[in-house]
């Protein structure tokens, strides 16, 4: 188990690495950031003392083992529209991001695993079908639609929910929280639906999918035949063996959830890490680009790594595997 891990581990940097130089290397055609750095009374020697000062007349390879070594400490540098470290502007944005992806995550999680065992349970039900009708809603409109039509129905129309902005927060001096405050929380309603629909429906048809097939599996007769509870079956037998391929698309979901939380903070003027994102690429702050594209990088191959640690831990035939290979 200990050498999996690390195998894991292993892995999981070298994948890092490699994200990283694909990431940096585009870069490299997105712009030249001194055309918004410097005005329009710009002297070549203006041009040449900003470039040799950040170092964008290095080599390639220089320039992307400095950003490297900085990253490992934290420090992404400086950013070029704001004149402010990066990680000091991320830390001040994070809070919004990680508090939305929180509400998003468990509401795709908890709703989706229920009515995915609900509609298989009840699959011929009219309530089920109801449910599986309304969840092609989720699959088949695109975010933004999803965002703006939420926005249409109950800020403009019904007049119930902030339609932008986070609301009010509260500063604990190293988080700032909507969750303390009721503005915060109503603000958080449409942009979290509009995030974690998508990725419900999927979770939810994903364990309605995985269910089905379980159930018609022979050890499923022979415990329905000895008498057990149903709920016994559907929870104890059937459930756990739908697992490990909805840990698969589970983890990668809730990675996405953070990933594409770009596209709903710009349908809600989220003031979060994606919109931050957003305004770097119209400037060409490479440094805020580079920082944003490794921070989610690491946060997919973590969630990677913790999928493959699950796997072992649910499904015993692995650790089997494990130890004969």
């Amino acid at each position: 188990m200990l050498a999996y891990i690390i195998r894991r581990i292993f892995q999981s940097i070298v994948v890092l690495l490699a994200v990283g130089l694909v990431a940096f290397s585009m870069f490299r055609f997105v712009g030249d950031p001194i055309e918004n750095l410097l005005g329009q009374e710009r002297t070549v020697q203006d041009v040449e003392r900003l470039r040799e000062a950040l170092g964008l007349n290095d080599p390639f390879p220089v320039q992307y083992a400095t950003f490297l070594a900085r990253a490992v400490q934290g420090d992404f540098g400086v950013s070029y529209r704001q004149s402010r470290p990066v990680a000091e502007i991320i830390a001040e944005r994070a809070p919004a991001t990680l508090e939305l992806a929180l509400v998003s995550g468990v509401l795709a999680l908890t709703l989706g695993i229920a009515l995915g065992v609900f509609t298989a349970i009840r699959r011929d039900g009219w309530a089920a079908n109801i449910i599986m009708s309304a969840s092609l809603i989720g699959v088949s409109l695109p975010t933004f639609l999803i965002g703006i039509l939420l926005i249409y129905v109950f800020g403009v129309q019904l007049r119930w929910l902030p339609t932008f902005g986070r609301g009010e927060v509260v500063d604990l001096g190293w988080w700032t929280t909507g969750f303390l405050t009721s503005s915060g929380l109503k603000s958080l309603i449409l942009p979290s639906i509009t995030l974690g629909l998508f990725q419900m429906t999927l979770i939810m048809r994903l364990v309605r999918s995985e269910m089905l097939e379980v159930l018609r599996q022979d050890y499923i007769r022979f415990a329905r035949a000895r008498g057990l509870a149903a709920k016994s079956v559907n929870f104890r037998h059937a459930l756990k063996n739908t697992m490990v391929p909805v840990i698969t698309v589970t983890g990668l979901q809730l990675g996405a959830i953070i990933a594409f939380a770009i596209i709903t903070e710009t349908v809600f003027q989220w003031p979060g890490v994606g919109l931050l994102f957003i305004n770097a690429v119209q400037f060409v702050d490479i440094p805020v680009m580079a920082a944003y594209l490794m921070l989610i990088s690491v946060m997919f191959v973590m969630i990677n790594l913790l999928v493959d640690i699950l796997y072992v831990w649910v499904d015993p035939r692995l650790r089997i595997d494990g130890r004969h290979a």
